[in-house]
């Protein structure tokens, strides 16, 4: 890639990050006050992410 390329990347990026951090900082708020926690969902996602991930090392193989 061409330094301007990266430039105008990295730029982008930075832009998205600032369109979304106000979208995110609400979410991070609302899910510090939540009062259910949905602990056994997010092991269930992050196990069957690394199984997904093993999956594809293996196909590759």
């Amino acid at each position: 890639m061409e330094l301007w390329q990266q430039l105008l990347a990295g730029a982008l990026g930075l832009l998205v990050l600032f369109m979304f951090f106000p979208g995110i900082k609400a979410t991070m708020e609302k899910s510090k006050n939540a009062e259910e926690k949905h602990w056994g969902t997010l092991i269930l996602i992050t196990i069957v992410l690394i199984a997904f991930v093993l999956l594809m090392i293996n196909s590759v193989r």
